[in-house]
């Protein structure tokens, strides 16, 4: 059966949800999977959950441990990256560094600076995969996980391994609509296409029935707008709504953190729609790291529990497309999937080759894109703006060019409207000396 091999296996529970969703599909009996990752503390502590796993669901699954990407990654069938370089130490630095000049990010992992940086030190990592994969494993199948996204699977889809990335942010989009709209999550149907974290329902409907009447009913609901201020608001000016969180969305345009105010403005909504404390809303800088760190402590406690058998490990499915998608491979079943692929001709009004976010049919011959062709033109022109700071990004990574990085920067929507061309030039000096040690030379 399936080879699995899972790159950055120490990603503890985002592993731990992709093995258990296999786990899920008796057709997958007999699959071996192989764990990778460069810590061994977190390596051994994934096998032994894992194993539990096999364990609890009585699976005929084999699983095997490594250190050597190489090893791993000979006769692999399928590829799961989940790899995040640097840590939470990294990701928090390139927050903090922006802060000083006025960048307010959130999150931080698909755009602005610490976006920027993230694709950089990533990049450098996700060469090395590819130039294995080609040698040793080159008709697998690479499930890309890791953020950001776009700029990943951009570089990825440019070997001749069969990439795809994948994201949750359209699944979990439609259970919130259908709570919005109050009908059944699994009653309702959508075409949703753009680019990663900005990708728009085009349709949204229920039995046949349009259902943007009623998403829109919630423009005028005060609980609606306090819970989801930024994509509402898209929505009202520019007629669709977005995937992505408001948290996330709100770095990836320029009007909504780009001054004290309007990100104080932002921060009193989402504090009136959650419930919690002044300095604990969604959106404040660096928010989700800061959370990410603090529940690293309590995602280990519950992992070791697991593994001792003190808390229970509940086995059911999850919303994540990877394990599907290598049962309808394996299978020959039909799926459809939003995923991340390489610009042929799919959304005719963006960029040729960049990496845009479309929905795919999946069976035993593979992955298979849909074509959407154009997008209304005010959705496509915010995508070309995201598209084009990911398009420098990877050419910068590709020339190794210090002044292409500049350019990704000075494009940047947020960043932009925050920073003068001199400080953008400061600022991403500085943000290179903070990576050097994740970066090859650029000159």
């Amino acid at each position: 059966m399936a080879r699995i091999v899972f790159i950055g296996a120490g990603s503890v529970v985002f592993t731990r949800n992709l093995v258990r969703d296999i786990l899920t599909f008796a057709e997958l009996d007999g699959s071996e999977l192989i764990l990778m990752d460069i810590h061994a503390e977190r390596l051994k502590k994934i096998e032994q959950l894992v194993k539990k796993l096999i364990a609890v669901t009585g699976r005929r699954v084999t699983v095997r441990a490594t250190m050597d990407r190489r090893e791993a990654l000979t006769g692999a069938d399928y590829v799961m990256v989940t790899i995040r370089v640097g840590g939470t130490a990294a990701w928090k630095i390139n927050i903090d560094i922006p802060a000083r000049y006025g960048v307010s990010q959130c999150v931080g992992d698909t755009l602005g600076p610490a976006g920027i940086f993230a694709g950089l030190r990533h990049l450098a990592v996700v060469d090395e995969i590819t130039h294995d994969m080609e040698e040793v494993c080159p008709h697998a199948f690479v499930l890309q996980y890791s953020n950001p996204m776009a700029i990943l699977t951009w570089c990825m889809t440019q070997s001749s391994i069969p990439t795809v990335g994948l994201c949750h942010s359209v699944q979990g989009t439609a259970k919130m609509l259908a709570e919005f709209c109050d009908v059944p999550a699994a009653e309702i149907s959508y075409w949703v296409a753009g680019i990663n974290h900005q990708a728009w329902f085009l349709r949204l409907e229920h039995q046949g029935h349009d259902l943007y009447p009623r998403l829109r009913a919630h423009l005028h609901n005060p609980k609606s707008l306090a819970a989801e201020p930024v994509r509402f608001e898209l929505m009202r000016r520019f007629g669709y709504f977005v995937t992505e969180s408001s948290r996330h969305a709100s770095e990836y345009y320029a009007y909504f953190r780009k001054r004290p105010d309007l990100l104080d403005r932002l921060l009193a909504s989402f504090i009136t729609s959650t419930g919690q404390p002044e300095g604990e809303g969604y959106g404040r800088t660096g928010e989700f790291v800061e959370r990410a760190i603090r529940r690293e402590a309590d995602y280990e406690k519950t992992i070791q529990n697991q593994i001792q058998g003190i808390e229970p490990i509940e086995v059911r499915r999850s919303d994540e497309y990877g394990a599907r998608i290598i049962h309808a491979i394996e299978t020959g079943s039909t799926l459809r999937i939003n995923g991340n692929v390489a610009n042929t001709g799919l959304i005719t009004n963006l960029p040729a080759n960049s990496c845009v976010e479309v929905p795919c049919l999946v069976d035993r011959t593979g992955i298979h894109p849909c074509s959407v062709g154009a997008l209304p033109p005010q959705l496509a022109a915010h995508n070309r703006n995201s598209i084009a700071v990911q398009e420098l990004t990877v050419q910068g990574h590709l020339e190794r060019s210090r002044e292409r990085i500049f350019q990704a920067m000075a494009l940047d929507p947020l960043t932009a409207a925050v920073c003068s061309l001199d400080e953008i030039a400061h600022l991403t000096e500085e943000m290179f000396a903070a990576n050097e040690p994740w970066l090859p030379q650029f000159h």
